[in-house]
């Protein structure tokens, strides 16, 4: 018996060896294939660069932020995505962007922070080119709530400081009451010192749009820009977080990307694109009237009465 019991550990070892010998040649062109993909990206030239001398902030009595005839083409790409694109916003206005899927939304709204240079044409704040100024100095001015919104592990209040580092509690609390977050923040077992965990699985779509939104609002930009960061509310919410922020954004310019009419009602002014380009401007109201693309789109949303009303 000892020796059958011997005989068969020593079988064991030697085929599990053998094991761990076949699965280095599974494993190894997936390795390789790895390797290969992280030294592409570690060797990657940055595009989008600090000029060698970049201005100061200037400083301005009132905000603006102005597109002068832009066009942008993806560096891989052949056909512009935006052509020709021309709107100028000040401090205290809202404004809207609506368009059917592919209509160059949340590509507009990208060449702000300059995730892409513009390939012609000009985007200009406080009167200054985008390009003039220091990545670090443009980004600080905007504060940006992207359409997939993006948690990290740790704490409600650690995922909220991280648009504003030094931001003292009470700055914290204010932020998440304005983005409708408070209530369901002091539902947790530990309030604001709640863990988020990975991949934020423990909060809701919508409650992970309010974070992220209470996160751009402790920062308190001189741009906001909301990248249709209000898909995941519900009507009661998003009216209410509507209403908040305009109390706190009069000093600011907020750019809006929706899908829901609703939600763009109120704006300043709303720009409708269609194919990269602009085909009506102007308020809820007047789009109604003489814009067919957005007439469509009110019409598939709105009942005959809200549409017969405006």
């Amino acid at each position: 018996v000892g020796r059958l019991v011997a005989f068969q550990d020593y079988l064991f070892h030697a085929m599990f060896s053998m094991m761990l010998f076949c699965s280095v040649f599974v494993m190894y062109p997936r390795a390789a294939v790895s390797a290969k993909r992280i030294q592409e990206i570690l060797s990657t030239q940055v595009l989008i660069k600090d000029k060698e001398s970049t201005m100061n902030v200037p400083t301005v009595n009132e905000h603006t932020l102005d597109f002068d005839h832009v066009t942008f083409v993806y560096p891989d790409g052949e056909e512009p995505v935006l052509k020709d694109v021309s709107f100028k916003a000040c401090q205290g206005q809202t404004i809207a962007f609506i368009g059917s899927t592919g209509s160059g939304k949340s590509t507009l709204i990208n060449l702000i922070p300059r995730f892409y240079d513009v390939s012609a044409g000009t985007i200009k704040i406080d009167g200054q080119n985008v390009q003039d100024y220091s990545m670090e100095a443009l980004r600080d001015k905007i504060g940006f709530i992207p359409q997939k919104a993006m948690l990290f592990t740790g704490t409600i209040a650690e995922n909220i400081r991280y648009g504003k580092e030094d931001a003292t509690m009470e700055e914290v609390v204010e932020a998440a009451k304005i983005a409708q977050g408070y209530d369901f923040i002091m539902e947790k077992p530990k309030g604001f010192d709640e863990v988020i965990t990975e991949s934020a699985t423990n909060v809701s779509g919508g409650q992970r749009q309010r974070l992220s939104i209470a996160r751009a609002l402790v920062k308190k930009p001189e741009i906001y820009i909301f990248d249709d960061s209000f898909s995941a509310l519900d009507f009661k919410t998003d009216a209410m977080l509507r209403k908040a922020l305009k109390q706190v954004t009069k000093q600011s310019i907020m750019l809006v990307v929706a899908q829901r009419i609703s939600t763009i009602m109120e704006a300043d002014k709303i720009i409708v694109l269609h194919e990269g380009k602009v085909v009506g401007e102007g308020t809820h109201k007047e789009l109604l009237k003489n814009c067919s693309i957005y007439y469509e789109i009110a019409a598939s949303q709105l009942s005959e009465e809200e549409l017969a009303y405006e």
